[in-house]
């Protein structure tokens, strides 16, 4: 079995590029990807402010459901924000496209850098969370916690890899059963709290904690502020649908826009129902059992549907690291494409996903698992801080927006570098709560950033800055490497290059593509130069070039084969064993293969290597002669 036939059999036969408008989403199945970190956080959050509230004892726990209204409030912020950028922001991008539009390049870049960090806690955080039920569960599995969690990630990478519909169907499963095991706790522990139905009343506990110390003041203040930045946990994953705008079903926006509206629905619903009833019930925090445990039990008993939602809350916060796996490949291809991270984050695999992305945060998630031996209470600290960075400068990004818009006329539109804006009405009301939802997220953000320091958080006000330097050092690569290949100030009558081959494969005419081709000509009368293309705007950008460059070009023959896949190797292989058994059966054919080589050896980390593949794929036949003519560029890495 060859390696093409064995990654066919793991992740499924390979789909056509034209065939992407099937493979979206719809609202169903959307809400299960895109929705599952936001909706599990529920599962954590009330404890998390209860957790720092009952160090003033079990009577401090009365301002749980204060907290949590007001986190409930930001989390109204934050949704009306990102619905503000899906619709003016189609393309998707969230942050990082709303900080680029208006704010700039630094702004982005470290909007992106901390999303980044974000999802790879997430998932780590998520699979560490759903390792601990496991463990609780089974406390013989314990020793084997590290492994259980690598599996675990291998396992979602694998079937995100499997495409986003097939993956979108795998992770419903969870997510529905989830929030419907929480509404119908939730609606029987209302009832029997209100004595809906005749429904027997709830039984209270009657625990009482003695404070640990008496706070006043300032101190005071502190410690409420550090139970809502507890309970700000909520809000990770709202970000998520923004950057995947354009994995919906058409129309993208709106769609995207309703999933999004449906998200905040469902976590406001559980947020302050659990936070209800568990004040109610006078729940204290444990270490032995969560509150949502207690809560279920106590409401419930230890039956069908205490069991039905211990399990699949289990099974979702599994799954809320999938949210990181959609949303980092899809801002690694932003990132990418603006040369910010290396160019093959921007190749989508055999099913349609952006396979280079799933497989880079499998690997950086393992590595962090394994650091913190699968621990989450260890790597909390560095949780959330990213994303709430990102929300503030995406808060501040459309705060501007609507600035930009305020100064427009009806009918009016203004072209920015990302988007066209139009006048709006409302922009005046619009831009005070992107301006509210700023600050406050920015105040949540330093709240997390100082009471978190030394507990960790240092560790992402380190690598959030390394980051950033990483995206410039990139980009600064990379514009080394389009200088050395521009063709701008090439005077085609005048370029004086050294050869090319019989076949010669190229993606693009520049310097090195040409210096190949004038290599080519000596070598034979028969000179053919390859491109496959795969739609038309690629077909006439090659046109144009070709033409352009028509002295340097001449005795030659252009070859544009279309083709639907991502894979362009096959078509080229395809073309030259055609020539070689079809055209010319037993004679040698040459194939010469242009690649630009960086100075330093890591610096073709950035690129595809796709003329190395190419002449490992080529060496197999015996009547083909391979020539490589490199294209040397200095590089600064």
């Amino acid at each position: 079995m060859e390696l093409s036939d064995l990654k066919h059999f793991f992740i499924g036969d390979p789909f056509p590029s034209s065939r992407e408008s099937h493979e979206r989403l719809d609202k169903i199945r959307g809400l299960a990807i895109f929705a599952s970190d936001t909706i599990s956080s529920n599962a954590y959050a009330t404890e998390a402010i209860m957790t720092v509230l009952i160090i003033l004892g079990s009577g401090a726990l009365a301002m749980t459901l204060p907290i949590a209204l007001a986190v409930a409030g930001l989390v109204l912020l934050v949704v009306f924000s990102y619905i503000q950028t899906i619709l003016h922001y189609p393309d998707g991008g969230g942050s990082y496209t709303v900080a680029k539009d208006n704010l700039g390049e630094l702004p982005a870049l470290m909007a992106a850098a901390a999303l980044l960090v974000d999802y790879i806690m997430t998932v780590s955080v998520s699979t560490a969370a759903g390792v601990r039920a496991v463990t609780s569960a089974f406390p013989e599995a314990y020793p084997y916690r590290i492994l259980i969690a690598l599996v675990s990630v291998s396992l979602i990478a694998w079937i995100n890899l499997r495409g986003v519909r097939e993956s979108g169907a795998v992770f419903a499963v969870p997510t529905y059963g989830f929030v419907l095991g929480m509404l119908v706790m939730l609606a029987i522990g209302m009832a029997r709290y209100f004595g809906w139905f005749g429904a027997a009343p709830l039984i209270y506990n009657s625990e009482v904690v003695p404070p640990m110390t008496s706070l006043a003041g300032f101190a005071l203040i502190w410690l409420v502020l550090r139970a809502f930045s507890g309970g700000c946990t909520a809000l990770t994953g709202i970000e998520a649908i923004s950057n995947g705008v354009k994995a919906f079903k058409k129309p993208e926006s709106k769609n995207a826009a309703t999933v999004m509206v449906g998200m905040a629905v469902i976590a406001m619903v559980l947020l302050i129902g659990i936070a209800f009833l568990s004040t109610k019930l006078n729940l204290v925090p444990e270490e032995s059992e969560s509150i949502l445990s207690q809560l279920t039990r106590d409401v419930t008993g230890t039956g069908l549907i205490y069991f039905w939602v211990q399990i699949f809350t289990a099974g979702i916060l599994f799954m809320a690291a999938n949210t990181g796996f959609q949303d980092f490949p899809r801002l690694s291809f932003f990132l990418a494409r603006d040369n910010y991270l290396p160019r093959w984050f921007q190749n989508r695999g055999d099913r349609l996903v952006f396979s280079s992305g799933i497989f880079a945060l499998a690997l950086i998630s393992g590595v962090m698992l394994i650091i913190f031996r699968a621990d989450e209470i260890k790597m909390l600290p560095l949780y959330a801080l990213g994303v709430m960075m990102a929300f503030s400068l995406s808060q501040s990004g459309m705060f501007r927006l609507m600035g930009r818009i305020a100064h427009l006329k009806p009918g009016e539109t203004l072209k920015t570098q990302v988007t066209t804006i139009h006048y709006e009405s409302g922009w005046h009301w619009k831009r005070a709560v992107n301006a509210v939802g700023a600050v406050v997220t920015f105040g949540v953000f330093l709240i997390l950033l100082l009471t978190k320091f030394l507990e960790g958080a240092w560790i992402i006000a380190i690598i959030i800055p390394l980051v950033i330097s990483f995206f410039y050092t990139v980009n600064k690569h990379y514009e080394r490497v389009s200088h050395a290949l521009s063709t701008h100030d090439l005077d085609p009558k005048n370029f004086s290059g050294v050869a090319d081959v019989v076949i010669v494969p190229i993606a693009d005419i520049h310097r090195g593509s040409l210096l190949a081709l004038e290599y080519a000509k000596r070598l034979s009368k028969d000179v053919r130069v390859l491109s496959i293309v795969s739609d038309q705007a690629s077909r006439d950008h090659i046109m144009e070039r070709w033409e352009r460059f028509s002295d340097c070009t001449s005795c030659t023959k252009l070859e544009l084969v279309n083709y639907d896949f991502r894979d362009v190797l096959t078509p080229i292989v395809d073309y030259i064993i055609h020539v070689n058994t079809v055209e010319f059966p037993h004679k040698l054919i040459t194939v010469v293969i242009p690649e630009f080589i960086p100075e330093r050896w890591i610096a073709r980390f950035f690129h595809n290597q796709t003329a190395s593949q190419l002449r490992w794929r080529l060496r197999q036949f015996k009547d083909i002669v391979i020539i490589e003519v490199p294209f040397k560029i200095d590089s600064d890495i």
